[in-house]
């Protein structure tokens, strides 16, 4: 099984209390994952490439947020396990989608060969079809926490209107049909609100539910924390793109600009991206301050979002 790759703390979100959190959260999740991965499979090549994008690594940021946000409302990490293998089955399909010949054409994913070029298409086509059903089976059938009937059909709905026509996969085809051209602001929002930030509001929400207490003020203080922590997450993305080499993203440095995407830099201007940035960052922490100190470890990641380097 592969190990994972974890990822320094940005200076500002470095206090040792975090440090050590992130990393046993990263940790947890991965344990967690190579569980999932352990039972017996169908077909080895399709097993294989699945484990290939799952297991290599990565910041697990979305996963950290499901935890998170659990602890936010007074739950623990353990109950949201399955949340967190759930919402990264589906980030790891994106992946693998995204990074396909007919969709952004990438050959470098971590600083490793992407699916389809480490396997080849259409293994990682169904790859990515199989993590995409296996988010919904690890949810359905998930018996820690024990959960009423009602909340995990609650978390179904979330992650399916996140993951679908309404959610990632609409930002996806916005993101497409936006290619070449300069949209206002507005529109680069939905479109990332929908491709990028519905995932990371979908995991902040499963990781409440999964407590099986969550109140309806705390999950809507929680969503708007999440909103905006998506456009963060994506406007520092952007930020990454122009700045940041290769070497320490594990991307190819500048394929938005070569691909002619719309992005915050290309519509706004690394200073404007940046001020952008900031701005969304507080709208974020703002929508926290009636949680108590629970939500400690939702607020740094907050920043770490913000200023991470990869």
């Amino acid at each position: 099984m592969m190990k994972p790759v974890m990822t320094a703390v940005p200076e500002a979100a470095s206090a040792p209390e975090f440090t050590h959190w992130l990393a046993s959260r990263q940790q947890q999740v991965q344990q967690a994952l190579l569980q999932v991965f352990s039972e017996p499979a169908g077909e080895s090549r399709l097993q294989a490439a699945m484990q290939y994008a799952v297991l290599a690594g990565g910041k697990r940021l979305r996963p950290l947020l499901v935890y998170a946000a659990a602890e936010a409302v007074g739950g623990t990490a353990n109950c949201a396990d399955t949340a967190a293998c759930a919402v990264e089955c589906i980030h790891a399909y994106s992946l693998i989608h995204d990074d396909l010949p007919a969709m952004d054409d990438d050959v470098l994913r971590r600083g490793q060969p992407t699916c389809h070029v480490k396997f080849d298409e259409a293994t990682a086509i169904l790859a990515g079809d199989a993590l995409q059903a296996l988010a919904f089976e690890l949810l359905a059938t998930a018996t820690q926490p024990a959960l009423d009937a009602q909340v995990k059909l609650h978390m179904v709905q979330e992650l399916a209107l996140a993951s679908g026509r309404n959610g990632m996969v609409a930002g996806q085809a916005m993101d497409i049909a936006a290619t070449g051209s300069q949209p206002a602001e507005s529109s680069l929002s939905r479109m990332h609100q929908l491709k990028t930030g519905a995932l990371i509001s979908a995991s902040v929400m499963l990781g409440a539910l999964s407590t099986g207490h969550a109140t309806a003020t705390q999950l809507a203080a929680l969503r708007r924390f999440a909103q905006a922590a998506g456009l963060s997450f994506q406007i520092q993305d952007d930020i990454l793109d122009v700045e940041a080499s290769t070497a320490v993203t594990g991307k190819q440095q500048g394929k938005d600009a070569r691909a002619h995407k719309a992005t915050y830099t290309s519509v706004l201007g690394v200073e404007g991206a940046k001020l952008r940035l900031a701005q969304v960052t507080a709208d974020a922490q703002a929508a926290l301050q009636d949680l108590g100190t629970s939500a400690d470890m939702l607020r740094l990641l907050a920043q770490y979002l913000a200023e991470r380097k990869a």
